[in-house]
């Protein structure tokens, strides 16, 4: 048996490889998902695109798996070693080659967490849009690689619109250049869009050209609390329909409201079973008209109470409130599995009250919220029970296959941001054809004919029915 270890370990040095018998290796075995760990011979700590390429060819070689890895926040198992071999971690990969005012883009490596981008082009008046729930720690480079999100995609995109270049390491060392810095360009396939969203499974991420605009120059905020998960829906419909386009409409079921509800500054009412906060952006003198339309149309449909808040300590206790949802459902039980299904926004209502009879029928508990604005539904399955109980296991698999189900029945995809990774592989057939799935295969094979890269990934194994 080849030991890789030593082998990158000469390469690179002992310092950047972490092999087995350390305990450290424990720490690149599992992502942010409730899945068990995959256990791996060796992490390489790379630091340069030189050491990434050096891997992949020592790995292609030697026949090695080879699963690349960020900061590891992922939800979905994209960065655990399902096949064993080596983890290529990009974690101290964390430097910003350039802010350009002019250009109006930032080029960086893909261990830069996110918020710290956002901190350093924001001081120079520019603004990188996408916020997914954990920028404060996780990497630019995963937001690539899983087409990232958040509550400000519904005004300004993912991370694909954002995305104007990469640097990719391929599996056996090559490294290419794909796309532009310039603000259009059309010469050739759009390769970069396509290793965006790859989870990993074409190619590694070293740098990225990313596009930046003008910093808003002023946010305001407003909570609207409704009696109903219907009234809600009815309002952010009639906004929308009026043509008002915040950039962040965000909405949360009774259960997520009273887990919230202790950690809360915002006190609120007891009759409340659903939420919509709506964030606007733009000229200063502008925005108490925007919100003052906003609270009006929410007071038609029904809200029993609305705060509109502009100064930034009263937006950061709503903004607080709502980013609390997930750590208190996580605290609260024993088990969460959070998934991010998408319909489209005249769904939105009928996917809750489906979730809603979903629970009621297996005896899982939910609890719902999400990015309303583009229909992007982070499903909770919450479980005090003992996960690791097969009949738990089976009931649990059974709401979320259900869950899934019904998405893609209401004319909607099975993740909105998280990505397919490991836990949603085997549901894709659910949403796509097996011919689909075959081209993809031939796709995946192009840039990795061996299929040592992330391994396992996305697409579910061919059925024996389907040919070459």
């Amino acid at each position: 048996m080849v030991d890789i270890g030593h082998i990158l370990s000469r390469e690179l040095g002992s310092e950047r490889v972490i092999v087995r018998g350390d305990e450290r290796l424990d720490d690149y075995e599992h992502d942010e998902s409730p899945m068990a760990p995959h256990p791996c011979d060796a992490a390489a700590l790379c630091g340069t695109t030189e050491q990434v390429a050096a891997v992949l060819r020592l790995c292609h070689e030697h026949k090695v798996p080879v699963t690349p890895r960020g900061a590891g926040s992922g939800l979905t198992g994209g960065c655990m070693p399902v096949r064993g071999g080596v983890v290529l971690s990009v974690e101290t990969m964390q430097r910003i080659h350039e802010i350009s005012p002019d250009d109006m883009v930032a080029v960086c490596e893909p261990g830069v967490v996110t918020q710290t981008l956002q901190n350093a082009v924001e001081e120079q008046g520019l603004f990188y849009p996408p916020d997914p729930a954990s920028l404060e720690y996780c990497s630019i480079g995963g937001n690539a690689a899983n087409n990232a999100g958040g509550p400000r995609a519904f005004k300004y995109g993912v991370t694909r619109e954002y995305v104007l270049g990469l640097e990719v390491a391929l599996m056996g060392g090559e490294v290419l250049r794909v796309g532009r810095r310039c603000a259009k360009g059309v010469t050739g396939y759009d390769l970069t869009a396509g290793f965006v969203g790859s989870e990993g499974t074409f190619g590694v991420i070293t740098e990225l050209t990313l596009r930046l605009l003008p910093k808003p120059p002023a946010q305001a905020t407003l909570l609207a609390v409704f009696r109903s998960i219907a009234d809600a829906g009815a309002s952010i419909t009639a906004l929308i329909g009026r043509g008002i386009r915040p950039r962040v409409i965000e909405l949360a079921d009774k259960a997520s409201i009273d887990h919230v509800r202790p950690r809360s500054r915002y006190k609120f009412p007891e009759t409340a079973h659903a939420i919509v906060l709506v964030e606007v952006d733009g000229d200063a003198d502008s925005l108490g008209l925007q919100v003052e339309h906003i609270g009006e149309e929410c007071d038609r449909r029904g809200a029993i109470d609305i705060f509109a808040a502009n100064d930034p300590a009263e937006r950061r206790a709503l903004w607080e409130a709502r980013r609390q949802i997930s750590p208190a459902l996580k605290e609260a039980h024993r088990y969460k599995i959070g998934e991010d299904v998408c319909v489209p926004r005249s769904n939105i209502v009928e996917m809750l009250r489906r979730v809603d009879r979903i629970s009621a029928e297996t005896g899982v508990a939910m609890a719902v919220f999400g990015h309303a604005g583009d229909g992007n539904l982070h499903v909770n399955l919450l479980c005090d029970d003992d996960p690791a109980d097969p009949a738990v296991q089976h009931k649990l698999e059974n709401a979320c296959g259900r869950v899934f189900a019904d998405a893609v029945a209401l004319r909607g995809t099975l993740s909105g941001e998280h990505g397919i990774g490991l836990v949603k592989r085997d549901y894709m057939r659910l949403e796509q054809s097996e011919r689909v799935l075959e081209w993809q295969r031939k796709w995946k094979a192009m840039w990795d004919p061996d299929d040592l890269l992330n391994p396992g990934k996305v697409i579910p194994e061919r059925r024996a029915s389907c040919s070459e």
